[in-house]
């Protein structure tokens, strides 16, 4: 299967953004790095191992094969 998570439902999980519109907004600004390069998709799927970067963090994406479209996050 191919488990992922949109970036914007990512953000909002990994409490970078507490509503949907405010994930927009960071994305669009240009704040938010994916696997190191800038993304302005908010809808970009993300996969198991993704590396996501927001205000010097960088956060890594954890699918769980079970819960398709469900997504964890790990600090590294």
């Amino acid at each position: 299967m191919d488990e992922y998570i949109k970036l914007d439902q990512f953000l909002k999980l990994a409490d970078i953004a507490s509503t949907g519109g405010q994930a927009k907004q960071i994305i669009l600004a240009g704040q938010v790095k994916v696997n190191g390069e800038v993304e302005l998709r908010r809808g970009r799927k993300l996969r198991h191992g993704d590396r996501v970067e927001f205000d010097g963090e960088e956060l890594v994406v954890m699918v769980e094969e079970d819960q398709i479209g469900d997504g964890n996050t790990a600090k590294e």
